[in-house]
């Protein structure tokens, strides 16, 4: 339950969480990797779901890692507990970006610089609204919801700054 609550709290988290893979990845440490918004990997790095040749099964991280491999995927990595390289968890989506060792801090920073620029409330916003529609069916329900949001969002003190600095070609406060 510890590891559960954890990778919830990762996963629930309301600002973006960078995972930094400086090595290999099995079980449990995939269930990390999955809980992160962006994976930035080493591109020597190897991936492995391993419970199935313990006689286990990774249930706990299974919610992330599903959302994070895909179904088709999932099933077979869960079954075979294959290791895999870099090159294919980048192309399952797994991993954001491969990068050589030289490269791993760089990536990261960039990314972390990349998410201070923009406007602290929407990127919030952002990661909410992804685990809230993600798997979700497009329906009315769904188009009035994102509707309402992008309105709420448009109407607040960041969301009016934001377009202002825009239109008078300036930075916007948050930056400052």
């Amino acid at each position: 339950m510890r590891l559960a609550a954890m990778l919830s709290a990762i996963y629930r988290c309301n600002k973006p969480v960078i995972a930094r893979v400086s090595g290999d990845a099995y079980a449990g440490g995939m269930g990390l990797i999955c809980a992160c918004d962006m994976v930035v990997a080493l591109d020597t790095a190897r991936f492995c779901l391993s419970e199935a040749r313990l006689g286990l099964i990774p249930a706990t991280i299974a919610p992330y890692v599903i959302r994070a491999l895909g179904e088709q995927a999932s099933r077979r990595y869960f079954v075979t507990a294959e290791l895999f390289d870099c090159a294919t968890a980048l192309r399952l989506g797994l991993v954001s970006e491969a990068v050589s060792e030289a490269q791993l801090d760089a990536t990261v920073q960039q990314l972390v610089e990349t998410l201070c620029a923009n406007g602290p409330h929407a990127v919030r916003a952002c990661k909410q609204l992804v685990q809230d529609i993600a798997g979700h069916e497009l329906d009315e329900t769904l188009i009035a919801d994102t509707a309402s949001r992008i309105a709420r969002v448009r109407a607040s003190a960041e969301g009016r700054e934001g377009v202002a600095s825009f239109l008078e070609k300036r930075t916007p406060s948050w930056r400052t």
